[in-house]
């Protein structure tokens, strides 16, 4: 399983670093106010919407369903995935053609406080960015089936091809119509931005699909659909559907509420969701990378009925994870403001960066309770425990809603973006300590014991690199107290280095194999690749 973690964590890494190359361009184009979050919310409703329709049962459901199907079909899973392609192309494809005729609603759900000119160029964008629906969909789905037949990589690498594409037209509007944060879009705007960004996903989906052909599956539809197996997979998916819905409806509070603060000094969605963009990368980079690994091993356990070594998979895919996370959560209140200068202050947000600071300082703790509640529902999937999963989100939605209406009426507009954050760590604290009490009840000991002394080793480690951090990163304001973007930059490097420096010898010294054997497999790969 490392193996295949390592290969998908490079993917990753390279991913995610042409992904913030792509979100420095966008503030630097659009700013981080007003004008950026027409564009931005536009943008991100297919990704929402897909999610909805569709992306929590094909993350979830379908791994442990193909992994079944391989293992148990005498035709080695074949038909049963002809199947399942066939049934997602076409429900995709009609909900994408509605989706597109209903654009002028959807934006409804999401922009309350703008100008006629904004909402109906939120609309233009709607309508050419939700074909994105069929083009995510349709990259998961056969990202899932080449995850179920062990080649893990090129689900991984394949955003950087959308990543470039998204550069490229980024590149192409500074070029034509320069940077500005304010005024109204033209239609040769809209059409750039909107196109350009779906052409983006279609390559990322296209790119998989050689793929699909060296690890011997050719697609061909089939509509024989009567006993073939998928009732059970969308019995499944019911519970996965309302988990996603109660998510969903979640985030599209978060969504309003975070546009209602987008005026000229507040913080608003942009940087909110670039805020969680940029806290999400190790999550990103190591998480996601050990825990679809993990899947199908966790499925075939169950199958095998072997619990220990299911418990032994989730316990210690969790302790590598947090090996990362930990130590860059406590980084980020140190380098908040000028991680904010580098990525987002450029071009447009040039004057807008300082407004990050605190949003991404609290994204930081929320990305440890982030990492708990994801590895730990992935025990739950493989389990097929997809309606305790749903309950589980209902209590993390209903924090996080009910907190964010609460601290977003409280706070002025600068705030706003901070408040969701504080409320989406509150809610996350709560859930994934739940979640981590049921599964431990549900298939016997998670080696909490072994787990409590893997976190005091951690925190010893990670405080001692985070208080050198700080030291330097105050010594280094003394010299330069008013930062230009290059000395900004270098400041984030120096400092960051330090103190992945002190946190790798720390690990080294007290032994946490969690840590130092993530590193070894990643640099390795890195070397290789």
């Amino acid at each position: 399983m490392r193996g295949a973690s390592a290969v998908m964590a490079a993917g990753t890494l390279f991913s995610r670093v042409s992904g913030l190359v792509r979100a420095a361009l966008l503030t630097a184009a659009l700013g981080s106010g007003a004008k950026a979050d027409v564009f931005n919310v536009a943008n991100t409703i297919p990704n929402m919407l897909y999610i909805l329709l569709a992306g929590g049962v094909f993350n979830a459901v379908l791994v442990p369903q193909l992994v079944r199907a391989l293992k148990q079909d005498d035709d080695g899973g074949e038909a049963y995935t002809q199947r399942i392609v066939t049934v997602a192309a076409l429900f995709l494809g009609a909900v994408t053609v509605v989706l597109v005729a209903a654009a002028p609603w959807l934006i409804k759900l999401y922009f309350h406080h703008h100008s006629a000119a904004q909402t109906a160029s939120a609309v233009d964008f709607a309508r050419y960015c939700l074909p994105q629906v069929f083009f995510y969909g349709m990259f998961v789905l056969v990202g899932q089936v080449l995850n179920a037949r062990g080649r893990f990589g090129p689900m991984m690498w394949a955003p950087i091809a959308n990543n470039v594409v998204s550069v490229g037209v980024l590149a192409a509007y500074l070029f034509h119509f320069g940077s500005s944060a304010v005024g109204n879009y033209s239609s040769r705007q809209e059409l750039l931005l909107g196109l350009g960004s779906t052409a983006g996903i279609a390559v990322q989906f296209l790119v998989l699909l050689p793929y699909l052909r060296s690890a011997g599956f050719v697609f061909r539809p089939r509509f024989d659909l009567r006993n073939a197996g998928l009732g059970h997979t969308l019995g499944l998916g019911l519970w996965t559907v309302l988990f996603v819905v109660v998510n969903q409806i979640a985030y599209t509070v978060v969504t309003a509420l975070g546009t209602s603060g987008s005026g000229r000094h507040g913080t608003g969605f942009t940087i909110y969701s670039n805020s969680f963009l940029l806290t999400q990368v190790p999550h990103s980079i190591i998480t996601v990378s050990l825990a679809t690994a993990m899947l199908p091993t966790l499925s075939a356990r169950v199958v095998s009925l072997d619990p220990r070594g299911f418990a032994h998979g989730v316990a210690h895919t969790l302790r590598s994870s947090l090996a990362i996370v930990i130590p860059f959560a406590a980084l980020m209140p140190v380098l908040a403001t000028d991680l904010a200068h580098a990525l987002y202050g450029l071009g447009a947000s040039a004057h807008q960066y300082q407004r990050y600071g605190l949003t991404m300082a609290i994204f930081g703790p929320a990305l440890v309770f982030f990492t708990v509640q994801y590895v730990v529902l992935r025990g739950f999937y493989a389990l097929e425990l997809n309606k305790s999963v749903f309950w589980m989100q209902c209590l993390v939605a209903a924090i996080n809603v009910t907190a964010a209406l609460l601290l977003v009426h409280r706070v002025s507009a600068e705030h706003t973006a901070p408040a969701l954050a504080a409320a989406y760590t509150l809610a996350y604290a709560v859930g994934s300590v739940n979640a981590y009490r049921r599964l431990d009840r549900r298939i016997g000991p998670l080696r909490t014991p072994l787990l409590v002394r893997f976190l005091v080793r951690m925190a010893v480690v990670t405080a001692a690199a985070t208080a050198v951090a700080w030291a330097a990163g105050r010594g280094i304001d003394t010299l330069w107290p008013h930062r230009s973007w290059a000395e900004a930059v270098a400041k984030d490097a120096m400092v960051g280095a330090l103190d992945l420096l002190i946190v790798f010898l720390g690990a080294r010294l007290l032994r946490i194999t969690e840590l130092t054997s993530v590193v070894d497999s990643l640099t390795a790969r890195l070397r290789r690749a």
